[in-house]
């Protein structure tokens, strides 16, 4: 199956107080260790959701700004899904510096014709931002925004989803690293001493 890769980097980091892609962790920013972890998944292209094209530009990626702006995660998942070339697409958020290549790719194996999502859950709670969307969730996500029903994971009851519990993805990811998000100053002070 061809794959996008999207990286949505479209929220407002108010709870960091500064631009959370771009807050430095062991000498680089949190976009750039998510970026590094995921170039060699055999996908056929990587992209960029973001509405501040300018602050993004040096990371040379394909740039799209929200199709329906304010509309939280989930618009950025239906921006993704609008913009990429591809049939399925891997939707990560830019604060997740630990993702793991070796559960992506797990993921990835996961891919039928029969699936719409493929998604892990931590605690039987999907993370709607580490997971695998086809383009069939547009339109179920565009009625969602439309209603202004902004939870990512609210359209799932409408699709063929594969989810992913831990007894599915402890070999690669035991402690559940991958689905850190650094939201806050003390989360990013948490994921300095997970690295040391």
């Amino acid at each position: 199956m061809t794959v996008t890769v999207a990286i949505n980097a479209g929220g407002k980091s108010s709870r960091m107080g500064t631009d959370k892609a771009f807050v430095q962790l062991d000498g680089k920013p949190l976009i750039q260790h998510v970026i590094d972890r995921t170039v060699d998944l055999g996908q056929a292209e990587t992209i960029l959701i973001t509405n501040r094209p300018a602050d993004y530009a040096h990371l040379g990626l394909p740039m799209f700004a929200d199709v329906h702006p304010d509309k939280g995660s989930l618009g950025g998942i239906y921006t993704a899904l609008t913009c990429a070339d591809n049939p399925f697409v891997l939707v990560l958020a830019c604060d997740m510096p630990f993702v793991n290549p070796a559960l992506l790719k797990f993921m990835l194996s996961k891919i039928t014709d029969d699936v719409d999502i493929v998604v892990p859950r931590v605690d039987g709670y999907p993370q709607g931002l580490h997971a695998i969307y086809r383009k069939t969730c547009l339109d179920p996500i565009k009625a969602q925004l439309d209603m202004n029903r902004l939870k990512v994971i609210r359209f799932y009851e409408e699709m063929r989803v594969c989810y992913l519990d831990e007894d599915d993805y402890n070999e690669y990811d035991a402690d559940g690293q991958s689905f850190a998000n650094v939201n806050t100053p003390d989360e990013l002070e948490d994921a300095r001493k997970q690295l040391k």
